[in-house]
């Protein structure tokens, strides 16, 4: 007697869920292990007293119960949020360019913030802490720079706008960019480990105050992808029928490109640069539910935050009391993971 299949909806429902219990698990490792040395149950509890209507006594000190509040939970929340929007980026910019090697740099943004935050530390602008210091800043302008010089290009040398005229003009601008930064960061040798402590990623410097930087620009990207995902999957049968069904592809690419540049201009002006996470949450997703970007795309917000969480969990545990940044981190996973898409790229996009 053969058994009874499961419908395509009902196992993405069932990813849906084990992606959030995989995002829950991976915060919560994060907020009970550290270098502290918290005593596992005491921190459960300190947890479970923030629960809605349970009252228990975690047994800790204020100090360590400010480690857990004021150190480990923002840092946790920051990288849910790096991680989502990267993840998001990555999804939105493959569907939108149908390639499946494009990722949250695409455009140039992540050689405009590092020549942004390069010109801060050397010029005494900023050390990277807090939500409006100077580093963090001009990572930010310096990124969204990029992108409208990438945009300007790419339609300037194509008025039909596709997106291979996109992605030539963010590797020139990007290689412009880096270039320049190269020259900034070479007139001193005394900020060499500052700016690279910045370029290879960290969440180290952390708070609430980033927190409530870079939540909002999360939420209205998001919420502006999101909204688009439907149009995104029809424009997947082409353009021209896309706009036979009453779609603008044009515009809807235009929007797509705009949301995405700006949680990964955020993301990256917070958090440093961070590389792969675009690349490979996405392909995760795609290669378990499809390439359904309805699906693909609130599902790719979940396990990025989860990725992340855990990712950076390994980068300050690893080594204690040494941290590993956590682009570093990201890299060592991602690369191998580069190869496979690379090579299979046709079979999962």
């Amino acid at each position: 007697m053969s058994q009874p299949t499961v419908s395509a909806e009902k196992l993405k429902f069932r990813w849906l869920v084990a992606s959030i219990g995989v995002l829950i698990l991976s915060a919560s490792a994060a907020l009970v292990i550290g270098p502290a040395g918290l005593p596992v149950r005491a921190v459960v509890l300190e947890l479970a007293d923030r629960l809605p209507f349970v009252e228990v006594d975690s047994g800790l000190t204020t100090l360590q119960a400010n480690i857990v509040w004021e150190v480990r939970a923002p840092r946790v929340v920051l990288g849910a949020l790096v991680g989502a929007s990267l993840a998001l980026s990555g999804a939105s910019y493959q569907a939108v360019f149908r390639n499946p090697l494009a990722d949250p740099y695409l455009l140039g943004a992540a050689a405009g913030a590092g020549l942004g935050a390069t010109v801060a530390i050397v010029y005494g602008w900023g050390d990277g802490n807090g939500a409006l210091d100077g580093v963090p800043a001009l990572a930010f302008l310096g990124a969204m720079l990029a992108v409208g010089m990438t945009s300007l290009i790419g339609v300037a040398g194509d008025s039909g706008r596709s997106p291979a005229s996109l992605l030539l003009a963010g590797v020139a601008v990007a290689s412009f960019l880096t270039s320049a930064q190269t020259f900034v960061l070479q007139r001193t040798t005394e900020t060499f480990r500052q700016v690279f402590t910045w370029i290879f990623g960290r969440l180290s410097v952390g708070s609430w105050d980033e927190v409530a930087l870079l939540a909002p620009y999360v939420f209205v990207s998001s919420a502006v992808i999101l909204a688009l995902r439907r149009q995104l999957d029809v424009m997947r049968v082409g353009d021209v029928e896309a706009q036979s069904l009453g779609i603008r592809p044009g515009r809807v690419r235009a929007v797509v490109i705009v949301a995405a540049s700006l949680g990964t201009a955020a993301a990256v002006a917070v958090s440093g640069l961070i590389g792969f996470v675009g690349i490979i949450v996405p392909h995760a997703v795609r290669l378990v539910v499809g390439s359904t970007n309805r699906i693909v795309l609130p599902l790719s917000i979940i396990v990025g935050a989860a990725f992340l969480v855990f990712a950076d969990l390994i980068a300050r545990t690893l080594l204690s009391p040494t941290e590993i940044s956590i682009g570093v981190i990201t890299s060592f996973l991602g690369a191998p993971f580069f190869i496979v898409v690379l090579r299979t790229s046709r079979r999962t996009f």
